[in-house]
């Protein structure tokens, strides 16, 4: 004997079913759409560096620590612009001549900047960052100073740019002298920055002598070493922004599947 379902119920349930299907897919709907907006937030928050200024960089470890003697002549004699984790930005102006070559920044004009006081191991973003209006190409590297002690081309440009802070007063950051101390240990590494000008112009005093770039050079130490600390204000934003994101859908979805019920139940007792 086969019991079938009245007509009422098997209506009942086939509105009950329609409901949970419209309120599913009203949640994927209004799921999307949040992933849509997170989508553009986080390539509006990815364009507005650069919108900005051009920035360029490089990654590296800190070396281990090694012994810096402070007998003359030592490295605060260089007089070289000091960034360290604690003071991490420097804001300047860097020479710059036209490559040999088109896009050959390895002969751009040097600048040495020392990197003080770092956390062996830690990974580094160093930052050169720079307005559009001013066309630079920029190349950079950093070495260990026995590297550059053992290597002549790194030493007498090394010198040549000391040589010429000597006769000048600075506007970068200076080691300041270190009274009592003969020896200490430290992590640090020499940047080399080459940078070139990079544009063509019918004027020809700036086709000539191309004027200094205004740049900000900054350290920026990676947090465990996976992310820089720059970006946590950012990322933790993004992830609020998540958050609170999800709890509005489900709210929404919750309501509008509310909604739903009661219009199918409306049409029932009609």
């Amino acid at each position: 004997m086969i019991i079938r379902s009245p007509p009422t119920q098997w209506k009942q349930q086939q509105q009950q079913q329609q409901a949970t299907k419209s309120a599913q897919l009203i949640i994927n709907m209004v799921s999307f759409k949040i992933s849509q907006a997170l989508h553009v937030l986080g390539f509006i928050l990815a364009i507005v560096t650069p919108a900005i200024a051009n920035a360029d960089k490089t990654i590296f470890t800190a070396p281990a620590l090694i012994p810096i003697p402070q007998q003359k002549p030592s490295l605060a004699d260089l007089r070289l612009p000091v960034l360290t984790p604690d003071a991490s930005e420097i804001r300047t102006n860097l020479s710059r001549v036209f490559p040999s070559e088109p896009k050959d920044y390895a002969s751009g004009a040097a600048t040495w900047v020392l990197l003080d006081n770092l956390n062996p191991g830690q990974r580094y973003e160093f930052r050169v960052c720079w307005a559009a209006i001013q066309p630079t190409g920029f190349e950079m590297d950093v070495y260990e100073l026995d590297t550059v002690w053992q290597t002549p081309e790194l030493i007498q440009s090394l010198a040549g740019y000391a040589f010429s802070l000597q006769d000048q007063e600075t506007e970068l950051h200076e080691e300041p002298p270190r009274q009592g101390e003969r020896e200490r240990e430290a992590s640090l590494l020499l940047l080399h920055i080459k940078a070139s000008a990079d544009y063509f112009t019918d004027h020809v005093a700036l086709m000539k002598d191309p004027p200094p770039v205004l740049v900000d050079l900054i350290l920026d130490p990676y947090l465990y070493n996976v992310v820089p600390r720059s970006l946590v204000p950012t990322a933790g934003y993004i992830v609020l922004i998540s958050v609170v994101a999800w709890f509005m859908a489900r709210s929404i979805a919750a309501k509008l599947q509310t909604i739903a019920i009661t219009d199918n139940a409306d049409k029932k007792k009609s």
